[in-house]
């Protein structure tokens, strides 16, 4: 299993992929009115979840920080320090 940022067109994907599906745990969208952020939870939370970040790396920060992979994932991970490329659907 890999965890991973992936770049998208306003933002970054928190991946993880297990080979055969990639499984979205967390998200940054940059936007006009800032840079939000959220950690994906089974439940609802809005704690896991921020707008007006100050950057993607305090944004990152905040998403890593619930290491929301664990809900959904028993195994341990480490996020990979590269962001991989965008892909073109």
């Amino acid at each position: 299993m890999e965890l991973y940022w992936r770049e998208l067109k306003n933002g970054l994907n928190l991946v993880v992929d297990d080979g055969e599906t990639e499984t979205r745990v967390g998200g940054i969208r940059v936007m006009k009115k800032g840079i939000q952020a959220i950690a994906e939870t089974r439940g609802y939370d809005p704690g896991r979840a921020e707008r007006d970040l100050p950057s993607v790396e305090v944004a990152r920060e905040f998403v890593e920080h619930f290491e929301p992979w664990r809900e959904f994932f028993a195994e341990p991970m480490e996020v990979e320090a590269e962001i991989r490329p965008r892909v073109e659907s």
